[in-house]
């Protein structure tokens, strides 16, 4: 199974996993200290919900689709600055993180896109081109983050979100943020997972609890739907978050109760848990 952004633009993961980033970014700006961003796999940057590649899974029609009309009104500020990145885009298209984190940079952050395809780099060069804090870098990310921590503004978060298209992809992940933060302990690591099999994502979450990561924070999401393997759906990911802002749990668990409801099947929510493993 292909997880591409490409593939599954939009869909309920991207969702939880984007407005996570959002949220972090605003308690970020919070101080006026400078931060920097690092995205890891940065894919394409803007992506064509209309495109072959996500009409082949359609996942963005139960994901962003079912959000784009929700009132801004009474939404948690990361669920409703989050939106905002996306109305911006119009409907036919969907942010990637890099683009996401590039709108809400101020003058002082800064954005480090990774991308190791050279289409995918490419297009992102194309995607953060008005962005002046945007840095494309074509390289493999797991290969390029070491060299790139700590940040000179010592402050930041790290997006580790790869296509999990290799068999030990989440050793990869488990191995790189372990070195990151050896060089970084004081960064925010947000890694994300798909959850092909649960054996294998629970031993994912438990190899990154004992690499001495603390304190880590684990937002999970199951739609409820069977995993689709011809046509590559997804029906369960999540995210561990290592350093999670104060309140950030909070703000997660107010912004679930609203997704739910309409990231799940037509007759049940979808199940939202943020634990502290």
């Amino acid at each position: 199974m292909n997880y591409r952004h490409a593939f599954h633009a939009g869909n309920f993961a991207d969702v939880i996993k984007h407005l996570a980033l959002v949220a972090v970014l605003l308690h970020l700006k919070r101080k006026e200290k400078p931060f920097c961003v690092i995205d890891t796999h940065a894919g394409a940057g803007i992506y064509d919900l209309n495109g072959a590649d996500a009409t082949r899974t359609g996942e963005a029609g139960a994901g962003i689709a079912r959000l784009r009309a929700a009132g801004d009104a009474h939404l948690p500020a990361a669920l409703g600055t989050f939106l905002d990145c996306v109305r911006r885009e119009g409907g036919g298209h969907y942010p990637g993180s890099s683009r996401i984190a590039a709108r809400l940079l101020r003058s002082q952050d800064r954005l480090v896109a990774i991308e190791k395809y050279p289409h995918e780099a490419t297009a992102l060069r194309t995607a953060l081109a008005g962005f002046r804090n945007a840095l494309v870098v074509e390289a493999d990310g797991y290969e390029r983050l070491p060299a790139l921590l700590p940040p000179s503004e010592r402050r930041g978060v790290i997006l580790i979100d790869p296509p999990f298209e290799e068999e030990n992809e989440f050793a990869h992940v488990a191995d790189a943020v372990a070195r990151a933060y050896r060089r970084f302990a004081t960064g925010i690591y947000l890694l994300w997972y798909p959850v092909k099999s649960r054996t294998a994502a629970e031993a994912f979450c438990g190899e990154v609890s004992t690499r001495g990561l603390a304190p880590l924070l684990r937002i999970e999401i199951d739609t409820g739907r069977a995993r689709d393997t011809e046509r590559q759906r997804l029906g369960a990911a999540g995210l561990l978050v290592v350093n999670p802002p104060y309140g950030f749990d909070g703000e997660m668990q107010d912004a679930a109760a609203i997704l739910a409801p309409r990231l799940g099947r037509a007759v049940a929510p979808a199940i939202i848990t943020v634990t502290r493993p």
